[in-house]
């Protein structure tokens, strides 16, 4: 469809009384390579086109999509969707010019050849296979996608956006008689093939073998509270899901966040300082423009444990009263958009994070994180600890297993009273109701002063 055509079709949505309307056009493609033990299991390929179709009136919202993307067609669904209001029309902007973007792709995954793919993860199975005998299972895997977006309003919003997105997932399975671990880490960035030369991933695929040997002979921890040192990266996912998704308008609207109403008020310790950032260079969760075609930004989220702002898409933003922060985001046109996080973090402090660990006389230092499960309107969590170790007079000594972070996101804020300065972030797909999207989690080696730690050793 031309611009003169979805100007024609936004000019008839607002007819029947709705006060906003949109349309999200994409088109995106994708490819994954999988081998496990020196082997390709398998290699697809996919495409994905369509177009999303978005009306409000108020905080009211009616939504539809088809896959068949012509003037014809989006016109019988925009008549479907117009008999939902009933009041005076809208009124429509003339759409205005895109604002240039350049994401600086230096090696588009289509132009590089599949044999050079599965090359670089035949060399990193090998590496994770030959570093010890009770390895027996080696995985690489190789995820690229590249969405072109089109976004359009009634407001005068014409903005495209590409987004180039490239992950390598890196797992270890190790064995020894009736004891079986796994280890596994996945580096993903807003970039092409260049990953390659930007990460060191031989260094990536040793650690990970290394530590799911380290595991075979981790023990049982005891359950107790306890000071617990969270490494940097993905042990960052806490904020992500017991402080980040309450601060979303999506739940602050709806009134089912501890977080409600608190702007300007101490929610964690002067320590903490967070942010959302949607325009990271590089970062996974990376986005020139939202999926409302607003452009991304640093969102001030915690200031010195003084809570700051929330992230706010348009909808949510008109229950709230309160302008959108550029965190609208959907997984694809099937979805209507909301807010969503971007790369959300801890910022930096000043310290080395081995003087944390120094410092501490007992507890456990949480080198990894794995999933968990939390209640966004309370900040009640639980995260499983895949690679831990404990912490006896100031060192580390033995590995454990079985090791649970169990506590409440609004109280674990005021609870960090150690901040270091080696902020990382680690990615993953975020879940929710506009979809599963890419994001980074992040933060510096924090400490907790104290946290219920859950585990299975009774000594």
């Amino acid at each position: 469809m031309n611009k003169s055509e979805i100007q024609k079709v936004l000019n008839e949505s607002l007819k029947t009384g709705a006060d906003f309307g949109e349309l999200f056009f994409e088109t995106s493609i994708s490819s994954t390579i999988n081998v496990m033990n020196g082997e390709v299991i398998n290699i697809t390929n996919s495409e994905l086109s369509g177009v999303g179709i978005r009306l409000l009136k108020g905080s009211d919202e009616v939504y539809a999509h088809t896959n068949e993307v012509n003037y014809e067609t989006i016109m019988e669904l925009l008549e479907q969707l117009k008999a939902s209001f009933n009041d005076k029309p809208g009124t429509v902007k003339e759409l205005g010019e895109p604002k240039p973007f350049n994401n600086n792709i230096k090696k588009p995954f289509d132009q590089v050849p599949t044999e050079e793919k599965i090359a670089k993860l035949m060399h990193l199975n090998k590496i994770i296979k030959d570093e010890d005998e009770r390895i027996v299972q080696a995985i690489t895997n190789l995820s690229e996608k590249k969405q072109d977006v089109l976004i359009a309003n009634t407001e005068g919003i014409y903005q495209n956006d590409e987004r180039v997105y490239t992950r390598v997932i890196l797992a270890s399975v190790a064995k020894d008689g009736d004891k079986m671990e796994q280890t596994f880490e996945g580096p993903g960035r807003f970039m092409g093939f260049e990953i390659f030369d930007e990460i060191d991933f031989d260094a990536y695929a040793k650690d990970i073998a290394q530590a799911s040997i380290k595991q075979l002979n981790a023990k049982d921890i005891k359950a107790g509270v306890m000071p617990v040192v969270i490494h940097n990266g993905f042990g960052g996912v806490i904020f992500h899901e017991a402080c980040g998704h309450p601060l979303e308008a999506s739940a602050i609207a709806k009134g089912l966040s501890p977080f409600v109403g608190k702007i300007g008020e101490k929610v964690a310790s002067d320590v903490v300082t967070a942010y959302d950032n949607g325009n990271v260079p590089g970062a996974w969760g990376r986005l020139n423009f939202d999926d409302e075609g607003r452009e991304t930004q640093n969102n001030l989220l915690i200031e010195n444990g003084i809570l700051k702002g929330y992230l706010i898409d348009k909808r949510n933003g008109r229950t709230m009263g309160e302008k959108s922060t550029g965190s609208s985001r959907r997984q694809s046109y099937k979805y209507a958009p909301t807010s969503r996080m971007n790369s959300t973090f801890i910022a930096n402090g000043t310290e080395d994070y081995m003087d944390i660990i120094k410092d501490t006389e007992y507890g456990l230092f949480a080198r990894k994180l794995g999933g968990g499960t939390v209640n966004p309107s309370t900040g009640e969590f639980n995260f499983a600890v895949l690679e831990g170790y404990l912490i006896e007079n100031g060192k580390l000594t033995d590995a454990v297993k079985g090791a649970m972070l169990i506590g409440n996101g609004k109280d674990i804020l005021f609870d960090i009273d150690r901040v270091a300065n080696n902020l990382e972030f680690g990615q993953g797909m975020c879940g929710a109701s506009s979809g599963s999207i890419p994001v980074d989690v992040g933060q510096p080696t924090i400490r907790v002063k104290k946290i219920t730690v859950g585990g299975r050793s009774n000594e």
